[in-house]
């Protein structure tokens, strides 16, 4: 009687453990292969464990067949399930895990023989209250039954071996199921002997080592699930190596990326120096390298407990290929932008003041052919001067400098430009206040007024020039009139769709318009901002 009691015990605990585990499971765990095929795992066992309850208080024939039947859809699904949570959980090859799958319908097999055994008594010779005696088929699903665990155990232990240290949860994972498994062993071979069925009270030691797997080492809980998956998942080739350097982890881009085996960090550098063609070491944080036509970059980190001891380095390798001919068309780019700059520049600089230059040496020769010197002395110092101004704006359009004295307000910049000018009578209008708001545009209406005059004085023939400002308080207009010979279709070349471009940078909007025989016309509006 205390026999019974104590194995009842037993029998509630490791029921009691193994709902409560699949409970867990449930709560914590996600919708995968794996987890569903673990919860079977659990409750093929739930099913044995139910079974030796109700075989010990079972007083007649049939309810012991009732009992037995239980307990065997446990058994029959419990091997075929292990083997193939196994596979999922080891990672085995896609194909094998394929084939795993019809294991199933092995087990149907088994349960099949079983309850049909009235009819060809292969699997019980005798079944019955007072004894039981087996047949063929029983040591025959015995076999089968060790065969799959092992194998089961044995996928664990290759795949999730770290060089001859076998991982935590395989090494749990794995007593779960031997444990058991050799206490039938001896128990079948008579070593050890027992009024009761012994097996599947050790489940109870199994619940123990699972549950340790489940809550210390995270076997099926959602976060790493995610975690792994996203790692397996990523592009970023990532594997991870304890303090002695030996690889525990290689997500399935770093398979990808070296195919090559290796154990050792030395080993991974070595590996990718052969792959690149380059000398590759890990002794700085990061590093890059090329294979074929694709570019790489190395980043070595240091993973820290909350002490602060170093417990593992994660290496990462990303292809910046993208990034790498980005960065290169992006420099091209800039010299090609710096390039047009500067011809902006130069053509807008140098053509205005060799303009006032030619305007000064034509006065010049005008003055000399009438005889009067008086003021010669005057526009030789002028040429001199522009002479000089120019040579300096061409080195500051080269060097990216720019003399700002004059940039203090628009009509100033205005006025320098026209307050230079000999041959062409320039009359300014300014109208409305200007204030700190329109400091924003002054380089570009200087810009766009020296290109305007500095065309007039070249193509148009023009006595006079007229040029407008308006402040209105909303937007900045400006008016550049000249009474030149004009044209009859206006092509933009560089001076006019650089005025274009500096304008509409700003959000405003140009117009140009001629007829031919009555001048060219400039109008330029700027918007900003109200005070």
């Amino acid at each position: 009687m205390a026999v019974k009691i104590l194995a009842t015990a037993l029998l509630i605990i490791g029921l009691t453990g193994m709902l409560g585990t699949v409970g867990w499971i449930l709560s914590r765990g996600n919708k995968n292969k794996m987890t569903r095929l673990f919860i079977v795992c659990q409750m093929s066992i739930v099913m044995w464990l139910v079974s030796q309850l109700l075989i010990l208080f079972s007083v007649n024939d049939m309810q012991l067949k009732i009992s037995y039947l239980i307990g065997y859809v446990g058994i029959c699904c419990f091997p075929s399930f292990w083997l193939m949570f196994s596979a999922e959980y080891s990672e085995t090859s896609a194909k094998f895990r394929k084939m795993a799958d019809f294991l199933p319908i092995l087990s149907v097999v088994m349960y099949a023989a079983i309850i049909t055994n009235p009819l060809h008594k292969l699997y019980y010779r005798e079944f019955g209250i007072n004894g039981i005696s087996y047949g063929m088929l029983f040591y025959i699903f015995q076999l089968l039954f060790y065969i799959f665990i092992i194998w089961g155990i044995s996928l664990m232990f290759i795949r999730h071996s770290k060089g001859k240290v076998i991982s935590a949860q395989s090494m749990f994972l794995a007593l779960a199921a031997l444990v058991p498994l050799m206490i039938n062993m001896l128990t079948l071979c008579g070593v050890i002997k027992s009024e009761i069925e012994l097996t599947p009270l050790f489940f109870a030691f199994s619940v123990i080592m699972v549950l340790v797997a489940i809550r210390r080492y995270g076997l099926l809980d959602i976060n790493q699930i995610a975690i792994q998956d996203t790692f397996d998942n990523i592009e970023t080739a990532a594997a991870v190596f304890d303090t002695e350097g030996n690889v525990t982890y290689r997500n399935k881009a770093m398979k990808t990326l070296v195919s090559a085996e290796y154990s050792h960090i030395s080993e991974l550098c070595s590996a990718l120096s052969e792959l690149s063609g380059e000398v590759i070491d890990f002794t700085g944080n990061s590093a890059e390298f090329s294979v074929e036509n694709e570019r790489y970059s190395v980043k070595k980190s240091l993973i820290l407990n909350e002490l602060g001891t170093e417990i593992a380095e994660i290496v990462l390798i990303s292809n910046i290929t993208e990034y790498f001919e980005l960065a290169q068309t992006e420099k091209k780019l800039s010299i090609e932008h710096e390039r047009n700059r500067i011809a902006q520049e130069i053509h807008d600089s140098a053509g205005h003041t060799f303009t006032m230059i030619s305007s000064l040496a034509k006065i010049t020769q005008t003055e000399l052919k009438s005889g009067k010197f008086t003021e010669i002395p005057q526009y030789i110092a002028e040429i001199d001067g522009l002479s000089r101004s120019g040579i300096t704006q061409l080195r500051c359009s080269i060097n990216n400098l720019r003399d700002d004295e004059f940039m203090t307000s628009v009509t100033r910049a205005v006025k320098t430009v026209t307050d230079a000018v000999r041959t062409v009578d320039i009359d300014v209008c300014v109208q409305g206040t200007e204030d700190s708001r329109y400091a924003f545009c002054i380089r570009q209406i200087y810009d766009s007024v020296k290109e305007t005059v500095t065309n007039t004085m070249r193509y148009s023939s023009a006595e006079r020039i007229d040029i407008i400002i308006k402040f209105l308080g909303d937007r900045l207009e400006l008016y550049i009139f000249d009474n030149g010979k004009g044209c009859g279709k206006i092509k933009e070349n560089n001076g006019l769709s650089g005025i274009r471009r500096r304008i509409e940078d700003l959000g405003g909007t140009v117009k140009f318009s001629s007829v031919e025989g009555e001048g060219f016309t400039t109008m330029i509006k700027i918007p900003v901002e109200k005070g």
